[in-house]
């Protein structure tokens, strides 16, 4: 399976969405200083824990500071099935509303 890099002003397309998850893998004083909306925080040092609790059914879309680690989680997911996209350039590239 293959997961694509979307860019970040894309992401106004999938918040609040149903059908898809937003997860900032920071960690949570970083996420708690502001993220994307509907998004939910998973650190990455935790989503092989975490995410046990996401539905397999959801378009996943990650991000974290500036993408490198999300994209990596992306690649690995991607790999187990899930329906990954990564968000280039992480919150260093998001322009929109933040939500605290």
């Amino acid at each position: 399976m293959t997961f694509e890099t979307i860019n970040a002003k894309d992401i106004m397309y999938y918040i609040r969405r149903p059908e898809v998850l937003i997860i900032d893998i920071r960690e949570p004083l970083e996420f708690s200083q502001g993220h994307i909306p509907s998004a939910i925080n998973i650190p990455y040092d935790d989503f092989e824990n975490g995410k046990r609790d996401i539905p397999g059914d959801k378009l996943l879309i990650l991000y974290c500071d500036r993408g490198n680690l999300s994209l990596l989680l992306a690649r690995d997911l991607s790999k187990e099935g899930y329906w990954v996209k990564n968000i280039y350039g992480g919150m260093h590239a998001y322009r929109g509303v933040l939500e605290y």
